[in-house]
């Protein structure tokens, strides 16, 4: 090459490259300041915990003391934390599986409200919720009287009163 030639652009020498590759060097600063030296317990959180424990808290950082493995700080909602306490040692299983070493020997469980300190950071969603169906044969009752009624506003505010009566509670 001379000194008149520019050079040549890095080439990748195999098709496609999976995205994790693309933006490891890029997430390995700040995942190191947190203290996980290996980004992967960050980028396959819901793969290595499952999807129950995924839902409910999210790893903040690893702290590492004296001793061997260190302390993987978790963060979830205050009604969650109970069961995220109950599931440390499922946790701390599956992490030290992830990295190949006992590199975690505690759980620390950090409460926290669904939104505030952690929007834009961590995202809970809810399980959804399941609405209960209203009783047919109490609806067809309902519903000759209701077609009578020349008011739209009257029909169905009527109407949405008789499906709230025919839909059984929990109690």
């Amino acid at each position: 090459m001379t000194q008149t030639e520019a050079p040549k652009p890095h080439r990748r020498r195999r098709g496609f490259e999976p995205a994790g590759a693309l933006i490891a060097g890029d997430i390995k600063g700040p995942a190191a300041k947190r203290g996980f030296a290996d980004a992967r317990l960050l980028t396959h959180w819901a793969e290595i915990m499952g999807e129950d424990i995924a839902a409910i808290a999210r790893p903040v950082k690893i702290s590492h003391g004296r001793g061997l493995g260190g302390t993987l700080v978790v963060l979830t909602t205050g009604g969650h934390a109970p069961v995220v306490e109950m599931q440390k040692d499922r946790i701390i299983d599956r992490a030290n599986a992830a990295f190949g070493y006992r590199a975690v020997s505690r759980v620390q469980v950090t409460q926290t409200a669904p939104t505030g300190f952690a929007e834009g950071q961590v995202a809970f969603r809810s399980a959804p919720v399941r609405v209960p169906e209203p009783d047919q044969a109490m609806l067809d009752r309902a519903r000759p009287g209701l077609d009578e009624i020349t008011d739209t506003g009257l029909r169905g505010a009527l109407t949405r009163l008789a499906r709230n009566i025919a839909t059984p509670q929990k109690r």
